[in-house]
């Protein structure tokens, strides 16, 4: 009896907790069937969009890179389309047969490409640019394990001709340089994209096509103004003259008279040996075919500022000319020499007391001549005519690292440069800013701002023009005939007549400008620019030309160095773009072999 009452007694302790345990599991599994709930009905399209999103993998699309072209449609920078060959290397069974089946195609060696079909990553890169043509093969064969990506390679047709100016593109298809980098983001295009579902493995799954496809938009490309005949015809010129004289570098530019379009630019570079004293502007590879010659880094037109010398002459000139103060007839007594706050001028070569006329002065490059013509302007008139003739500012091109130049001003004047400033030494320009100046000489006075860029292409051919060159008035249409007729002088009997071009009246200025010593305000001893600038037809101008050489040795003159490369390029275009002759046939004006070369320096 009493064993019975203990057995009742543990049981009436024992059923509470066996009751609490029970509703505890009911209450575990209530939970577990809310959650299932939850997870079934509320979140099941969540936690599948996020299964899907972990087997999701996207490619870029990437677009087909714009051209850029010459002004007649001839190709100097274009992208292929070419695939980018990929393998799976897990889905591959018989590496040996399809290395040797896939070696003709890739152009590699059948033992290059049996390892990378047998490294086990799941995604290995066989080759990157393979033609659209040998990719179709290889697709029509349906290798095993074998997928493309589309890529793209930029082909340069002419090889270096132009690239100072077209600029490259680096390794992931960006422009660098030049107008590539300019107008990378029209010529770039919009990337694409593409959506699967694959494996952790790179294997597709059977769920269909692409999920998402956004198409890539091609890029836009460019017509620029650059002739590319006559592109290398002053490349040519240029760098034999840059070899023959051994000059560090050159310029040389071809423009439009009206428009301001710039026919060529040319930069070329002769490398420096290692451990040479002179420094030398960084090249780029590739045959200019011209043995030692090398195309410029950087477009020295508008990235390499120097002072210009006697071209510079123009800014005094045309001044006085526009105020009244002179006229081609006007005379000058000339000394040999002026002291000027301590400091001695004097012109290039020695000679007593001479009377010399306006035209006189302009065509023999007098130093002093041009200083007792800007005396009569003063200060703040030579200042302003400085900028009035685009000095100190941008072209308008916008080109990557243009210069807008160094000039004096006000503030900084001191008394030695009412003599310094005219003849071309205290400021320094682009050769481009000074080619613009003359130009608008040879444009009846009118200042037009240069151009690289005619119009954007599509890529099915739309050809949209640009905006043409904005354009000002420099000084008066009267003022522009009577420098025409001073610049004609000087290459009929002055510095330049080795710029003659048989059958054409020329017209242009002489310049041997001394180097400054960097830090110092003293100048390199022997270092010169030798420069020509000038139009023609002078009675009609069509054409402007520049040529600057740097450093030319041991002739160094701008009549002798650079005068005579400005007259090839010129003559041939005239004669490509079909210039009617000059009144006076081939007897318009005939170089003399007794130029006096030495006239120009200052």
């Amino acid at each position: 009896m009493q064993r019975q009452r203990k057995v009742d007694g543990s049981d009436t302790t024992f059923r509470p907790r066996l009751r609490f345990l029970r509703i505890l599991i009911a209450l575990a599994l209530a939970l577990l069937a809310c959650r299932l709930i939850d997870l079934q009905l509320f979140r099941a399209h969540q936690y599948q969009r996020d299964a899907r999103l972990q087997l999701r993998q996207t490619f870029v699309l990437p677009a087909l890179r714009g051209g850029i072209f010459d002004r007649n449609g001839a190709v100097l920078a274009m992208s292929v389309p070419t695939k980018e060959i990929i393998a799976d290397d897990f889905q591959v069974a018989h590496p040996v047969a399809e290395a040797a089946a896939l070696a003709p195609l890739l152009g590699k060696s059948a033992s290059t490409i049996q390892p990378m079909l047998q490294r086990r990553s799941g995604y290995v890169v066989l080759a990157k640019t393979i033609d659209e043509q040998r990719a179709a093969t290889i697709s029509k064969d349906s290798f095993p394990g074998i997928t493309m990506l589309d890529t793209a390679v930029r082909k340069v047709p002419n090889g270096a001709l132009g690239s100072s100016v077209t600029g490259v593109t680096n390794a992931s298809g960006v422009g660098a340089s030049g107008l590539e980098y300019q107008f990378n983001s029209s010529l770039a295009g919009s990337n694409g994209s593409e959506t699967l579902l694959e494996t952790p493995y790179g294997v597709g799954l059977p769920q269909g096509g692409a999920l998402h496809t956004a198409k890539a938009v091609a890029g836009s490309g460019l017509e620029l103004t650059l002739d590319q005949p006559l592109q290398y015809v002053t490349e040519q010129a240029l760098g034999s003259e840059i070899a023959s004289s051994h000059a560090v570098s050159g310029t040389a530019i071809v423009m439009d008279v009206h428009t301001g379009q710039i026919l060529s630019m040319a930069n070329l570079v002769a490398p420096a040996e290692t451990g040479s004293p002179v420094p030398v502007p960084a090249s780029m590879p590739g045959d200019t075919g011209v043995p030692g010659v090398q195309q410029a880094q950087n477009n020295l037109a508008v990235t390499q500022t120097y002072e210009p010398g006697s071209v510079f002459k123009l800014v005094t000139f045309s001044a006085a000319i526009e105020d009244g103060l002179i006229s081609p007839t006007t005379t000058f007594g000339v000394p040999y020499s002026v002291k000027i706050d301590g400091k001695v001028f004097h012109d290039a070569e020695t000679h007593g007391p001479m009377t010399m006329t306006a035209t006189d002065i302009l065509a023999q490059s007098s130093n002093i001549g041009t200083y007792e013509i800007a005396n009569q302007l003063g200060e703040s008139r030579l200042l302003a005519q400085v900028n009035q003739l685009g000095f100190g500012q941008s072209t308008g091109l916008n080109f990557p690292g243009e210069s807008p130049g160094l000039l004096m001003n006000a503030a900084r004047w001191e008394p030695t440069d009412i003599a310094a400033l005219p003849i071309g030494q205290v400021d320094a320009a682009t050769p481009l800013q000074v080619l613009d100046a003359y130009n608008a000489v040879a444009n009846g006075g009118i200042f037009v701002s240069p151009s690289l860029v005619r119009a954007s292409v599509s890529q099915d051919g739309r050809v949209s023009p640009v905006a043409p060159s904005q354009q000002r008035r420099a000084f008066s249409s009267a003022t522009a005939t009577t420098l025409t007729n001073m610049l004609e002088q000087v290459v009929a009997s002055g510095t330049g007549t080795t710029a003659a071009v048989p059958g054409y009246l020329i017209a242009g200025k002489t310049g041997t400008s001394q180097i400054p010593t960097p830090g110092q305000a003293s100048y390199i001893a022997g270092a010169y620019n030798a420069t020509f600038v000038g139009f023609a037809p002078a009675n009609h101008p069509v054409l402007s030309v520049i040529v600057v050489l740097q450093r030319p040795t041991p002739n160094f003159f701008g009549g002798q160095i650079a005068a005579p490369v400005f007259g090839k390029i010129m003559s041939y275009a005239l004669h490509r773009y079909g210039i009617p002759t000059s009144p006076g046939g081939n007897g318009a004006q005939a170089a003399s072999s007794k130029a006096n070369f030495a006239q120009d320096i200052t």
